[in-house]
């Protein structure tokens, strides 16, 4: 508390912004005076309804029966911020600060349910067997033009040029910096929110971007890819731009990932189990492979939460299909990036831009663990196209649901209550969106059937 206390004294803070990460991954929180939020700390009297955890990302709340999680009374959590998350709002004139919080009951045990709890749950795990994992998240966006009208498609912004992209401009710099302004605001915003990212790239999408975050402890990394889409929106708002990270956006184009590179060290020592001193791969490394292979397609929800998902999910464009893993092979959905003994990772090629950080990682992560523990045997190492196997992964999200809901390792891990708690909810947004009626359907369907 004296940290937190000194840390807001110091930079003359005015406001504090209490973050959470609901099941979306999207912010909620409250916005306090400086004075009161210590106050609230103090008392431990910061407090959100449960229903926050349910809510959906169209703001709405799913009907509940008596057997489901939740009730009617909606009872209080607790919000206990971790003092390591604390930083300025870099866009706001007025000293802001910005605090990620976890969440408790009133008897002091964690929310089950909790984005964030999900992903200490499973790093608990590692550190039970004397394990630290790692990892390094990558994440694409589209900078579209400002659309006020969803029946509208989405359109490339115009850049220094006066001219938006109108075709792929993969790895362009001179394409990158038609949007020069916004990612010099980007890098700035960064750097005063203590975000460590690295390389921008432009991917094969128009207008599409990539920034790759530093490899590190996952909670870390998951925090900063958290506030790390806020503050892309807010730069790219700025200079009257969208940032989006759906995860298929515009038709015709590729979708947008955030691929997850993982590895896992020695507690103790520090070393990478995954490669032995000659650097070949061992043993614990393929039953890690394995597990991803074995587990994966059953946790999808968790790793391509939303309807416009699986529009990404399809063959091309680099999006995979299934789970066949292969040396620097980018049509897999697993990949091995050439590298040496210390470096040794897999790349998940499955999550897409839009799922919850905390979410995809934990997901990511406990398949691994899984096929640790189990020593599973992964399948033989394919060359060529991954696209010429069978397509393994659901193609929908009722098809992902049902396996998510089915699998007991994962729910035996992760807990009964945030399992059915996630599937409520996407099942509840499930059924919103079957009550649209898309535009695609009044152009071929109105006066042809």
């Amino acid at each position: 508390m004296k940290y937190l206390e000194e840390w807001l004294d110091e930079r003359k803070v005015d406001e504090v912004e209490c973050l959470v990460p609901d099941m979306n991954g999207i912010p909620r929180g409250k916005i306090l005076p400086a004075q009161k939020f210590t106050k609230s700390v103090r008392e431990y009297g910061l407090r959100l309804p449960e229903s926050i955890f349910l809510q959906t990302v169209t703001g709405e709340y799913p009907d509940l029966d008596e057997d489901d999680i939740g009730s009617d009374e909606d009872p209080d959590i607790y919000l206990r911020p971790d003092p390591d998350t604390i930083r300025m709002v870099p866009w706001y004139t007025d000293p802001t600060a910005q605090v990620i919080h976890d969440a408790y009951n009133a008897d002091d045990t964690p929310v089950q349910h909790s984005s964030r709890y999900v992903l200490k749950k499973v790093l608990e795990l590692y550190d039970e067997k004397g394990w630290k994992p790692i990892v390094a998240p990558e994440l694409e966006f589209y900078l579209v033009s400002v659309n006020t009208d969803p029946d509208l498609p989405l359109v490339p912004p115009t850049g220094r040029s006066g001219r938006p992209e109108t075709g792929s401009q993969a790895y362009g710099i001179d394409a990158t910096n038609e949007f020069d302004q916004i990612f010099e605001d980007v890098y700035e915003f960064c750097e005063q929110s203590e975000i460590d990212v690295d390389t921008l790239t432009h991917e094969s999408g128009a207008a599409q971007m990539e920034i790759n975050f530093n490899h590190g402890n996952p909670l870390e990394l998951a925090d900063q890819a958290f506030l790390f889409k806020r503050t892309v929106r807010q730069a790219a708002m700025k200079h009257s731009v969208y940032a989006t990270f759906m995860a298929k956006p515009l038709a015709n184009q590729p979708g947008s990932s955030m691929h997850i590179h993982q590895s896992v060290v020695e507690k103790r020592t520090g070393k990478n189990l995954f490669a032995d001193s000659k650097g070949r791969d061992t043993a614990l490394f393929r039953t890690h492979v394995a597990g991803l292979q074995r587990y994966l397609p059953q946790v999808v929800p968790m790793l391509a939460p939303n309807i416009n998902s699986y529009r990404r999910l399809r063959p091309r464009f680099d999006a995979p299909i299934n789970v066949q893993w292969g040396i620097d092979n980018r049509s897999c959905g697993l990949r091995v990036p050439i590298s040496n003994a210390s470096s040794r990772r897999i790349e998940n090629r499955l999550a897409g831009a839009d799922a919850n950080p905390y979410l995809a990682i934990a997901a990511s992560l406990l398949c691994g663990y899984i096929g640790m523990t189990e020593r599973l045997k992964p399948t033989n190492q394919i060359e060529g196209s991954a696209y010429r196997m069978a397509h393994t992964l659901p193609k929908t999200a009722h098809e992902a649901l049902s396996k998510f809901l089915a699998c007991k390792p994962v729910k035996a891990l992760l807990g009964e209550k945030f399992v059915k708690a996630l599937y409520i909810v996407k099942m509840a947004e499930l059924e919103a969106y079957q009550n649209v009626i898309s535009s695609w359907e009044r152009e071929h369907l109105l006066l042809n059937v």
